[in-house]
């Protein structure tokens, strides 16, 4: 999985997508700072799921960004995206390669050596550790520390995506310990102050 220092942004859908939505991730993914982009429903029907999933993938291959879908491996093949995300509770990477082949593979390992280094065994194609802060998306269960992002970075050159709460004063820190992206939402879809193509600029 090759990357680009730039495009080090992993965008992240925000859990309800309405008609604006469409029109603002065409013009993040215009600044060209990200990499990939992870779409994460959780209160849609499939049927639903699949009609958001076709207008995203077409907005991800005009800008090149890799698009995964988040827990659904069957969601991910019905729709022929570059991937999908694994949680603990997900389906196991193997069954995962079964239904999709060589397609990429995240798995969230927490603040969890122990998780990095099975997904590692694994042959993850990229590993997500966090919370590296506190977070409004996602409630807060495992705290990581940039200690364990150096870590990690000493165990392995495979990818690593940090999460949690991650903006504009937090991110440099992460990039400079060595984080190769950056999962990023809250701060571009439920921004207070900014819209998202404001918000996106001031990640440089």
């Amino acid at each position: 999985m090759r990357f680009n220092k730039k495009k080090f942004i992993y965008l992240i859908s925000p859990l309800k997508i309405n008609e604006f939505f469409y029109g603002d991730l065409t013009k993040v993914l215009k600044q060209k700072k990200v990499s990939f982009f992870q779409l994460r429903l959780k209160n849609q029907s499939f049927k639903k799921k699949l009609i958001i999933g076709r207008k995203i993938k077409k907005i991800c291959k005009r800008f090149n960004v890799k698009f995964l879908i988040n827990d659904n491996v069957f969601l991910t093949k019905k729709l022929n995206v570059d991937g999908c995300h694994l949680g603990q509770r997900d389906m196991n990477i193997f069954k995962a390669r079964k239904l999709i082949g060589n397609k990429i593979i995240g798995i969230t390992c927490n603040n969890s050596i122990k998780l990095l280094k099975k997904a590692i065994e694994d042959k993850a194609n990229y590993i997500a550790l966090g919370a590296f802060n506190s977070s409004k998306t996602k409630n807060v269960k495992h705290k990581a520390s940039i200690d364990l992002l150096k870590k990690a970075r000493k165990l392995t050159k495979t990818p690593i995506v940090a999460i949690g709460g991650i903006n504009a004063n937090n991110y440099k820190k992460l990039l400079l310990n060595k984080a190769n992206f950056l999962a990023i939402s809250g701060y571009i879809w439920n921004n207070k102050k900014l819209k998202p193509i404001d918000a996106i600029k001031k990640l440089k």
